[in-house]
């Protein structure tokens, strides 16, 4: 499953702003040195020299950025780039954001002040499985769930070998079931094969299943794999959701995977029931009275209150846990997601999707600050909200099939940065995260993108790919529609400029 060469343009919005242009003359190479994880941010010096700087950048109309992305010696050294190899060969991700509001010196600022507050030591601490989430005083593992089994994780973590091994073998236990299902070996009560997939779950539990799921649906593997079958998602406890839903489906062929770590979510278990019901009122007209049966071969679930789940009728041996180490809106990488993306699309397709995650997870965890994907851009997003005090930010994949990332990322962000108090508990002096959303381009060009050229400064994101998935080339036609589509990819960013 080849992702092809990426290519991530990150881009603000700015009309009517203004930005600071020092050289940078910090070596790349500079000692990461990390002060006291307890240093409170605003504490530091770098915080005031970060907050001078976005007055300069309001202030300066020669800072403008259709000046800046002139200098072609920022913009060459605001670029970093991620090499990864898979089995379908290799790919690379381009991060290009020269169109921020930044210079090198406002990075090196941003640089110094994650050195100072820890960050290094935090990221370190995240790896090798400390209770950082001293709320509930638990692990954040989401990163093992997509470690390869000979992966050395107890060299990194205390205890690493024993949590890998609990994690394939929760792997291992899908794969036969999702073999099982989809080579017909396990059937419905009336011996048909099972092809509709239900998810029943909400939250974490859909939001992110369901945006990998429409990344895949035209990925080439993937969409043979899928061939025959159908994976819908059910979460709005709004009746309307059920029969958009399962309007259209067969019992007979319908397998219900269940997704509630409790088995207690008010809107899943409802939905859950109401899914009991049609089941069981359509099998019925079909012939079958025997329930428990017909429960057993239509519902899975992934929980780890086994014993509600089988009070629910599920078999034990069709129930697949996870652990309080992940976190709901990162549990796509667990049972949550890859148990019904492996009904769908193939264990095989889902061990690839898991590869690639684990290859930016290695990417994070070992980069230098200044050439670490993931780190720049949270960097960003601190500067562009708490600093310049951009309250929003637009996600703007040119893909159709990255359709859902908006809506994943609300979630994994907002709820994620959505705090009043800081970890101890204070009141943090300054408005925390970003308001996000999005639409695929080029369709939000003829709709919200009038107020982000003319109305306000609204930071963006800009998402594309060097080759398309699906490649149409039409006799007559000057150019490919993914070029047309590239076309506005690259001619926005340098119109938002302006």
């Amino acid at each position: 499953m080849k992702l092809q060469l990426a290519l991530l343009l990150f881009i603000p919005a700015a009309a009517s702003s203004t930005n600071l242009s020092i050289p940078s003359s910090t070596s790349s190479t500079k000692k990461e040195n990390m002060s006291s994880p307890s240093v409170k941010c605003t504490d530091v010096p770098q915080f005031r020299s970060l907050q001078s700087a976005a007055q300069s950048f309001h202030n300066d109309d020669k800072n403008h950025l259709r000046v800046l992305v002139q200098d072609a010696a920022r913009c060459a050294g605001l670029v970093a780039t991620h090499d990864a190899e898979s089995s379908s060969g290799p790919s690379r991700i381009i991060l290009d954001y020269s169109r921020q509001q930044v210079t090198g010196e406002t990075m090196e600022l941003l640089y110094d002040l994650v050195d100072k507050v820890g960050l290094t030591s935090k990221i370190k601490n995240l790896r090798s499985g400390v209770k950082i989430n001293t709320t509930e005083k638990r692990s954040v593992l989401h990163h093992a769930l997509r470690m390869p089994k000979e992966y050395k994780f107890g060299d990194v973590m205390p205890g690493g070998k024993e949590i890998l091994g609990e994690v394939h073998s929760v792997r291992e236990k899908m794969d036969a079931f999702v073999q099982k299902v989809r080579s017909g070996e396990h059937v419905g009560v009336t011996g048909k094969p099972l092809t509709n997939f239900v998810c029943i779950g909400i939250g974490g539990s859909q939001l992110g299943p369901e945006f990998v799921n429409e990344a895949l649906r035209a990925d080439a593997s993937a969409k043979v794999a899928a061939s025959g079958k159908t994976l819908k998602f059910l979460a709005n406890v709004d009746p309307v959701d059920f029969d958009i839903c399962c309007g259209d489906l067969d019992p007979e062929t319908t397998l219900c995977v269940i997704i509630s770590k409790t088995f207690t979510t008010a809107e899943t278990m409802l939905n859950a029931r109401t899914a009991k019901n049609w089941l069981l009122k359509g099998l019925a007209a079909k012939g079958v009275s025997d329930e428990g049966a017909a429960i057993a071969k239509h519902f899975c679930a992934v929980s780890t209150a086994i014993p509600k789940a089988t009070a629910f009728g599920i078999s034990p041996s069709n129930i697949f846990g996870f652990w309080d180490w992940v976190g709901g809106r990162f549990s796509v990488c667990s049972a949550v997601g890859i148990l019904p993306l492996s009904l769908q699309y193939s264990s095989a397709v889902m061990a690839e999707f898991l590869n690639g995650a684990h290859d930016i997870d290695e990417h994070f965890f070992t980069a230098p600050l200044r050439e670490n994907i993931p780190v720049i851009l949270g960097l960003l997003g601190v500067w562009n909200s708490t600093f310049m005090g951009y309250a929003t930010r637009a996600l703007l994949p040119y893909s159709q099939a990255l359709k859902r990332l908006p809506a994943h990322i609300q979630q994994v962000d907002m709820e994620s940065n959505g705090k009043r108090v800081a970890i101890d508990g204070t009141p943090v002096p300054f408005q925390t995260g970003e308001i996000n959303f999005g639409e695929p381009g080029t369709n939000g060009q003829h709709s919200f993108y009038q107020l982000m050229h003319q109305g306000r400064v609204v930071p963006a994101d800009f998402v594309g790919f060097c080759e398309s998935q699906s490649p149409v080339e039409l006799e007559g036609e000057p150019v490919t529609n993914h070029d047309e589509l590239m076309s506005n990819f690259f001619a926005q960013p340098d119109a938002l400029a302006y």
